[in-house]
């Protein structure tokens, strides 16, 4: 069939998948030894270094361990008024904690609250043999769902991140992956940040008062999380996500030798991330339809298959086109999310990206009668 085309030149973009943005050969002497960017809707990565070395997360490891409570909580497996019993291991734990003692009991928000806000190793332990029985059996649960999500500079022995035990030293993660399970938490379960972004708050009826450990919460804006973490052998490490004008970023440090040097660097990080790039998502304008030959409607609406933002260089927002390219016509009947052309996105006289044009409500072909008094009208009209 012919096809015809729509063109627009739009000052933004219209709908559709990721822009090829690769890490830029830009120098932030970002300190620590490894460091990561990364853009949260496309997963693009806008700077790094050393971002695959294999290093000791300290406490950002209960960004695996929330990860999974949020998944048990969204799947309704547990919910958040669930009470929790501490354990005698549970109560044991060292670090930072709210001192559980062995038997008290409570809901699973305020132990997610605790574990986001002051980080408590009592509280990460307190789930994690809620939702498996045992820690053990819970941190093989964190290595499989890093191995789903392609984190393979990972290998989790606790779900605190505490330099303890035995195996302390194969518990390794990289500031790659640390990003990615941030990803996957802040993307897909936004109702963590009921408590990533608390400043101060507390348990116990009020009794115990909480303050979070992540500073830019208070003092950088937009931002939204995410977890801190330090230990003597990992050093100060940090994974912070913050959001601005529909731009979500994620910027991870591990190994930093000061508190204020981890929260300097993911802060510069940041602070380049919006000042350089930009998620655009602007609707089409006007509608683009299909003719529908022998259909119970005479045309059919044509919608982007895709509908994810378009992460750009702020640079290039004016020089953004767009073509859609459209089925003459089509022959009913038209099933919902067929495709019915293509829409092209460039960049001066470079292809961004393609996505495919589809139906976006079905049509169906006349019946024999309805074609019938179709056609029986025709005649009439022409006589």
């Amino acid at each position: 069939m012919k096809r015809r085309v729509l063109a627009m030149a739009l000052c933004a973009v219209l709908l559709a998948a990721c822009l090829p943005l690769q890490a830029r050969a830009v120098d932030l002497n970002a300190p620590g030894k490894s460091a990561l960017l990364m853009e949260m809707e496309t997963g693009t990565v806008l700077y790094e270094k050393n971002a695959h070395e294999p290093l000791a997360p300290a406490s950002v490891t209960k960004v695996m361990t929330m990860l999974l409570i949020m998944e048990a909580i969204d799947s309704g497996k547990i919910g958040w008024d669930d009470t929790v019993t501490a354990s005698e291991t549970a109560a044991a734990k060292g670090g930072s904690q709210i001192y559980l003692k062995v038997g008290e009991t409570m809901s699973v928000a305020d132990m997610v609250k605790s574990i986001a806000v002051s980080s408590a190793n009592d509280c990460a332990c307190a789930m994690a043999e809620h939702l498996c029985g045992s820690e053990s059996a819970f941190v093989d649960q964190m290595n499989a769902r890093a191995k789903e999500l392609g984190m393979n500079d990972t290998h989790f022995v606790n779900c605190t991140g505490l330099d303890d035990g035995e195996n302390a030293s194969a518990h390794r993660t990289s500031a790659y992956d640390i990003a990615i399970m941030s990803r996957e938490l802040m993307k897909n379960h936004p109702d963590i940040q009921k408590f990533t972004t608390i400043w101060m708050d507390s348990v116990r009826g009020g009794v115990f008062g909480l303050s979070n450990t992540n500073k830019l919460i208070r003092f950088y804006a937009g931002a939204t999380g995410l977890k801190t973490g330090f230990t003597s052998g990992a050093g100060y490490c940090l994974s912070a996500t913050a959001q601005r004008e529909g731009l979500s970023l994620i910027a991870v440090v591990m190994g930093c030798a000061t508190s204020s040097e981890r929260f300097s660097a993911c802060k510069s990080m940041l602070d380049y991330g919006f000042a350089n790039f930009a998620m655009v998502t602007p609707a089409p304008e006007g509608t683009a339809t299909v003719p529908v030959v022998l259909g119970a409607a005479p045309e059919v609406t044509a919608v982007p298959g895709q509908s994810p933002a378009l992460l750009i260089d702020k640079a290039q927002k004016n020089s953004i086109t767009t073509q859609i390219t459209l089925e003459e016509q089509v022959t009913a009947p038209v099933s919902a999310g067929q495709r019915l052309g293509t829409l092209t996105i460039r960049a001066g006289e470079q292809i961004l990206r393609q996505i495919p044009m589809v139906a976006e409500q079905p049509v169906e072909r006349l019946t024999y009668l309805q074609l019938f008094l179709f056609a029986l009208r025709k005649l009439s009209m022409g006589a």
